[in-house]
C-alpha cells in the first residue's frame, strides 16, 4: 500500500487560481495530484488514473459537484472512494445535501491550504487505522463488522460504507448503551478538532440507517446530546 504522502488526489476545480493553489499544497506535502475542470472528464479520469481521493468543488460547470458525487457513490468501484467537497455556498442546505449523497467531509471557501491538507490526512488515516489486536470485529444481531478488513456484512452480505459511516458506527459499536455526543463522536471519527456544523453526525447516521435498516431502531437519538446504540438488538 502507498504511504499516506504518495497518495495520489484528483482534484474537481473549473478555478485554475484554487486549482494550483491546492495541487501546491498537496505537492508539498508529497501528495501526488491530477486536475479536471470539469465533471466529465474527472468522471474519466477516475476510470483511468485510479486516484486515492477525489477533492471535488460544489459550483462546476455543465455538470455540478452533487451529481458527480451521486455518480461516483452508485458505482461499486468507486462507492467507497473517499470525497472531500468544496463549496463556495454558505447555506447549510447544500453541505447536507453533499454529505447525504455521500461525501465524506467538506471545506467551504475561502479556506485555508493547511486546513485542507490536514483535512485530506485526516481522511486518509480513517482508512489507514492500526489494528487493534484485542478487538478486531463486532456483532450486532445480523451485523457483523469486521475492523481489519474493513468490512459491514448483514446475513452474510457485503454493505457498501464510506470511511466515515465506517468510523461512525465502528464508534457506536464500541459503547454500546452509552451516550455519545456530536462532538465526540466529530473528534472520534473526523479526526481533528472539527469546526463545521454538527448536522454532518445526523447525515451520516440517516446514511447508516438507510444503508442498514437494522440501526434504524437501533440508534437512538438523545435529544439536544447526540446519540446511543440500543444495548438490545431491535426484534424484527
Amino acid at each position: 500500500m502507498a504511504t499516506l504522502t504518495h497518495k495520489k488526489i484528483l482534484i474537481v476545480e473549473d478555478e485554475t487560481d484554487i486549482a494550483q493553489l491546492v495541487k501546491l499544497y498537496l505537492e508539498k506535502d508529497g501528495f501526488r495530484t491530477v486536475i479536471a475542470t470539469t465533471g466529465a472528464d474527472s468522471l474519466k479520469l477516475i476510470k483511468t488514473d485510479r486516484p486515492d481521493m477525489v477533492i471535488l468543488d460544489l459550483m462546476l460547470p455543465e455538470m455540478d459537484g452533487l451529481e458527480i458525487c451521486k455518480k461516483i457513490r452508485s458505482v461499486p468501484d468507486t462507492a467507497l472512494l473517499p470525497i472531500l467537497m468544496l463549496t463556495a455556498k454558505a447555506e447549510e442546505s447544500d453541505t447536507i445535501i453533499g454529505l447525504e449523497l455521500g461525501a465524506d467531509d467538506y471545506v467551504t471557501k475561502p479556506f485555508s491550504p493547511k486546513v485542507l491538507v490536514t483535512r485530506v490526512k485526516a481522511l486518509f488515516r480513517r482508512l489507514e487505522r492500526v489494528e487493534d489486536p484485542k478487538h478486531t470485529s463486532y456483532t450486532y444481531g445480523p451485523l457483523v463488522v469486521d475492523l481489519s478488513r474493513h468490512e459491514a456484512l448483514v446475513d452474510g452480505k457485503e454493505i457498501p460504507l464510506t470511511a466515515k459511516e465506517f468510523g461512525l458506527l465502528e464508534q457506536l459499536l464500541r459503547h454500546p448503551g452509552r451516550v455519545l455526543t456530536r462532538d465526540v463522536l466529530l473528534n472520534a471519527v473526523w479526526g481533528y478538532d472539527y469546526y463545521g456544523t454538527t448536522r454532518t453526525v445526523d447525515v451520516h447516521v440517516r446514511r447508516l440507517k438507510l444503508k442498514i435498516p437494522l440501526l434504524d431502531e437501533a440508534i437512538i437519538s438523545v435529544k439536544s446530546l447526540g446519540y446511543k446504540l440500543s444495548e438490545q438488538v431491535p426484534k424484527k
